[in-house]
Parts: C-alpha cells; structure tokens; sequence
C-alpha cells in the first residue's frame, strides 16, 4: 500500500494552511479531506497520516481524527489496526451495490420532482447539460462528473421531499468515490451522454411522472440509451 500522500494532495495542504488556524473546526477539514478524495488528490490506498496533516495545515490533530473518523463512518476510509488510515479501493461489486440503492432513489425522486420542480430549476438543469458539453469540448472529465453530481442533486432537492434529500446527501459522497456518477471509464459518445441528461429535463418537463421515473431509473442502473462498448466487450467475452 502506498504510505505516502501524492504530490497534489500535498501541495493543496500547503495552499490550505493559511485557513485553518485556531478558528478551525472539524467540519473545515473534512471538506479538505473528502474533497481531496473525490478528486484523486489522494488515490485508492493511499495512507491518511493524522499527524502529518495537522502538521501540514498548523493544527492540533484533534479536528483531523474527528475528520478522518466521519470519513471512516461514510466508508471512504478503512482502519486498518496497527497500520492506520487508508482510502479505500472500490471494486467492481461495490459500484454495483452503489447502483442497486441508487437507482430507487432516483426513481422516486423523478417521479416527485414531475409535480414540485419549479421552472428555474429545470432551467438551472439546463444549464448544467451546457456546461457537461463545455467539458466534453476541454476533455475534462472532472468537469463534466461536477455538473453531473449537480444536475442529481437538484433533482432530489427539486423532488419536495427533505426526507428523500437527506438520503441523497449520505449517499452522495460515496458515489462519487465510486464514480457510480459519470463514469470516467464510459468507452463512449460523452456529447450523446450530456444529451441524454437533456433528455431527462424534457421527460420532466412533460409532466409525464411514470416516463420520467422509469428514464431516470434506468439511467441510474447504466441502462440508459448511450451505448458503452465495455458493455459490448462483455457480451463477446
């Protein structure tokens, strides 16, 4: 296992530092952290040292434990005894188990948000397919998964339900550890994957519940309309 954090995980700590002095609160930190993670700052394996983040940053370790364990509690960290904090490896079954709960959600966030989504929330949508096209055009992957985490979450914001939005919130953050959420992997047409976000704000614009909540469910499930060729790879082996 790695023991050390990369280069940018690093340099972001040092761009950091600054912030985060005796006001500090636990909270700060675990944005820091989590957001290094679902960046790729820090990789599967690498090694989360309480101590030399606290260094790193001029702060006591105690906001860091408390950071490292929420992040342990959301499954992004694994402790491993006498060895310590590591960020976990995704496999294959762990993204689907991801999907499984997914998928549900999604389903009946869509079904919600026919009836309670307002028009500057589909126009905010519409905003976000534009600004996936924008990534594909740059070749920006990152991008492109940000606008795509967006364009979920204001769904299940825009569904009118705050029980539904908790859900999506805890959920969230592992997802895109996973990249259960675009898929960086996809061997596929990524223009025709922005479109086919359109495509769900159309369904939702019609009004037409039962389309809409069966579109976005299978577009959770990776079922969707875009064609993958891992997924014709798979069918040759």
């Amino acid at each position: 296992m790695a023991t050390n954090p990369s280069a940018d995980f690093v340099s972001t700590l040092a761009t950091n530092k600054d912030r985060f002095r005796k006001t500090l609160i636990s909270d700060q930190v675990y944005g820091l952290l989590r957001q290094s993670i679902v960046d790729g700052e820090l990789g599967p394996n690498d090694r989360v040292v309480e101590s030399e983040i606290a260094r790193r940053l001029g702060v006591s370790q105690a906001p860091v434990r408390e950071a490292v364990k929420q992040l342990a509690r959301e499954g992004l960290l694994m402790h491993i005894p006498r060895r310590g904090h590591f960020v976990v490896e995704i496999s294959t079954q762990d993204a689907e188990y991801a999907r499984q709960v997914r998928e549900p959600l999604e389903r009946l966030a869509a079904r919600l948000a026919t009836e309670h989504i307002t028009e500057q929330q589909l126009e905010m949508l519409d905003h976000l397919v534009e600004h996936m096209h924008d990534a594909v055009a740059t070749n920006d992957v990152s991008r492109f998964r940000d606008a795509d985490i967006e364009f979920h979450t204001l769904i299940s914001q825009s569904a009118g339900n705050p029980f539904l939005e908790r859900m999506w919130e805890v959920i969230e953050p592992s997802l895109r550890t996973l990249r259960a959420i675009s898929d960086p992997l996809f061997q596929g047409d990524w223009h025709a994957m922005a479109d086919e976000h359109g495509r769900l704000v159309s369904l939702l614009r019609s009004g037409d519940a039962d389309q809409a909540a069966d579109a976005f469910a299978d577009h959770a499930a990776g079922r969707g309309p875009v064609p993958d060729a891992r997924a014709a790879k798979k069918k040759r082996g």
